[in-house]
C-alpha cells in the first residue's frame, strides 16, 4: 500500500482513519512537531514505513520494548514520554542540559512560533487580583483569537491590555521556547467577523459547552526567549 504525503496526512479527516490508541496518536504528534514523514521515522528507527503506519493508526497495536526504544531515540524523546507517563506532571520536571544556551528570540521567529494554533496562557488583572487562564488560541489576520463564555474570566481584561503567553518544553532535551504577546483585549461582535473566524480558526475549546463570545488580542508588543543547548 502506498504510504500517504505529509500533506494528505494533514487533510485527512478522523473519518478517513482508523481509531487510534495513545501511543498511536503520540507517536503521530511527536512526529509532526519534529516536521517529519513517516517513511524518514521508519528510516531512522530500522522499521518498515508500513508498520509505523499501524502503529500510529491502529489502537491494539501493541509493539515489543526494543521497538518503542527505537521510535523513542528516533523521535528524539524518552519512553515515558512517549507512553504518556507524563500527563498528571507540569512539563519541565527533567534536569538541565550541562551546557544551556538562553537567547532572545526575533520578531520573525516568534510569529513563525505562535503563527498556528495552540494552549496559550492568558493573563489578566482583575480587582481581587491578577489572574492567569489557559486558553485554545488561534491565529488570525495577525492577531490572537479565541472563543469563551459569558461572565468568564478571561473577559475580565476585555478593553484593557493583557498578557498572553505560549511555550514548548522538550523534557528529553532539556530545551524549550516561549514566546510573551500584550495589547488590548476586545470583543468580536461583528456577524461577518464572526463567521470569517469560525471558518479560519483550527481548533475548538477542548472545555466544550457553548463558548459563542469571541475575543480577539492585538498584538502590540512581542518577545521570546529559547533555551536549547550547545
Amino acid at each position: 500500500m502506498a504510504e500517504r504525503t505529509a500533506r494528505e496526512e494533514t487533510t485527512a479527516t478522523a473519518a478517513d482513519r482508523p481509531p487510534q490508541g495513545d501511543l498511536g496518536r503520540r507517536i503521530e504528534r511527536r512526529r509532526r512537531e519534529l516536521g517529519l514523514t513517516r517513511e524518514e521515522v521508519a528510516f531512522r528507527a530500522g522499521m518498515a514505513p508500513g508498520y509505523l503506519a499501524h502503529l500510529e493508526e491502529h489502537s491494539t497495536a501493541a509493539p515489543d520494548s526494543g521497538t518503542l526504544l527505537r521510535l523513542a531515540g528516533a523521535l528524539r524523546t524518552s519512553l515515558t514520554e512517549l507512553g504518556g507517563g507524563h500527563i498528571d506532571l507540569p512539563p519541565g520536571i527533567g534536569h538541565a542540559a550541562r551546557a544551556p544556551r538562553l537567547s532572545e528570540l526575533g520578531e520573525q521567529e516568534c510569529r513563525r512560533l505562535l503563527s498556528t494554533h495552540g494552549v496559550g496562557r492568558l493573563a489578566v488583572s482583575t480587582e481581587e487580583a491578577p489572574v492567569v487562564v489557559p486558553v485554545n488560541y488561534s491565529v488570525v489576520d495577525d492577531a490572537i483569537v479565541f472563543r469563551t463564555q459569558p461572565g468568564s474570566v478571561s473577559i475580565r481584561g476585555l478593553g484593557h491590555e493583557v498578557a498572553f503567553e505560549v511555550d514548548r518544553v522538550d523534557d528529553a532535551l532539556s530545551q524549550g521556547w516561549s514566546v510573551l504577546v500584550r495589547g488590548p483585549a476586545e470583543t468580536v461582535t461583528d456577524p461577518e467577523t464572526v463567521r470569517r473566524l469560525a471558518e479560519r480558526v483550527y481548533t475548538t475549546p477542548w472545555a466544550g459547552g457553548e463558548r459563542d463570545v469571541w475575543v480577539r488580542i492585538e498584538i502590540t508588543a512581542l518577545t521570546g526567549r529559547r533555551i536549547d543547548v550547545w
